[in-house]
């Protein structure tokens, strides 16, 4: 880390993170960077791209799994931290997301060494202006063909939240509605589809209206229908076609409500 960063980083440690605004309105940027509608208060984007100006912005972060392209980074620096079979020696991707590596969360020791690598991203999200963070696949351990418990999940979860904190970063629970009221100390939820299995119920309870939902197109319109008739000005509530892909795109879906 440079001497500009860590002196950023220990100022941003001193002051508490704000989860973001209750119910504002919300873009997911994942597919791609563009401007966002004037109303805009809350947008996520990818680590890799810039801050959304004038608004809160969530740094997106994959921090249990690999990131798509991502292979030969992790094999020259990190190969011991990539999830294998321990039978086979094979690695373990993600079935929904075969370009996804699983992270081996399962010793102490692995969560030390690979809580390094996304502290030095979460740094660099704060000093470059985000405001919170979204980890991505906390659920990992139900794709891990039994390799990795629960129990690893949720001490890597603990990690990654005072490491957020300690940058200044607000923190999200992403998804895993069976970890919601675990107390792991999120600040708040980014939840994708819980109308459509049902679960938004769980994540209300553990943070009240700090919850960011997403709802997709590929689903039909009948679960952002009827979120938005539950809790349309509870929280921020969005309907986003499946590849978010940019405004001006083909397919792209940009709803709130």
């Amino acid at each position: 880390m440079s001497g500009f960063v860590a002196a950023l980083v220990t100022v941003l440690a001193t002051v508490a993170p704000s989860a973001p605004p209750v119910a504002g309105v919300a873009d997911y940027q994942l597919g791609g960077a563009y401007p966002p509608a004037a109303d805009v208060q809350v947008v996520v984007r990818d680590r890799t791209s810039a801050p959304a100006e004038g608004t809160f912005s969530i740094c997106y972060v994959n921090a249990f799994q690999t990131q798509p392209g991502s292979y030969a980074w992790w094999i020259k620096r990190h190969p011991d931290l990539l999830l294998r079979s321990p039978r086979t020696g094979r690695l373990v991707h993600d079935t929904g997301w075969p370009d996804e590596i699983l992270l081996d969360i399962r010793t102490p020791a692995k969560r030390e060494k690979l809580g390094k690598v996304v502290r030095a991203w979460f740094n660099r999200c704060a000093a470059d202006g985000y405001q919170a963070t979204e980890p991505d696949n906390l659920d990992s351990w139900t794709r891990s063909r039994g390799f990795i418990r629960q129990s690893h999940a949720e001490a890597f979860a603990k990690r990654l939240v005072s490491q957020a904190h300690y940058a200044g970063l607000a923190i999200a629970q992403k998804n895993t509605a069976e970890l919601a009221g675990r107390k792991l100390g999120f600040d708040f939820a980014v939840v994708e589809e819980c109308e459509v299995y049902r679960e938004c119920g769980a994540y209300t309870k553990a943070y009240g209206r700090n919850v960011i939902e997403i709802e997709y197109t590929d689903n039909g319109r009948s679960a952002y229908a009827r979120a938005c008739s539950a809790r349309s000005g509870e929280i921020s509530i969005m309907l986003r076609d499946r590849d978010v892909v940019p405004r001006g795109a083909e397919g792209y879906v940009h709803e709130t409500c």
